[in-house]
């Protein structure tokens, strides 16, 4: 799993992914990042980093402890 960042525009990212949102409810934009986690995954292809990718992102940061 890659974890640095390797997005060129990461603002410019953020901005069209905030637009996609903007004027849906709370289901359609649920609905929206479904669609979006969907797309993505299969553009990776890769089961075991999917799934890496879904434990990495369930794991609550609360809780993360640092050496």
């Amino acid at each position: 799993m890659i974890t640095e960042p390797r997005i060129p525009d990461p603002d410019g990212f953020y901005a069209a992914l905030l637009a996609a949102h903007e004027g849906l409810g709370e289901a359609q934009s649920a609905d929206l990042n479904a669609r979006l986690v969907l797309l993505l995954a299969n553009q990776c292809g890769d089961q075991a980093v999917l799934l890496a990718c879904i434990r990495a992102a369930a794991e609550d940061p609360t809780t993360t402890t640092t050496p």
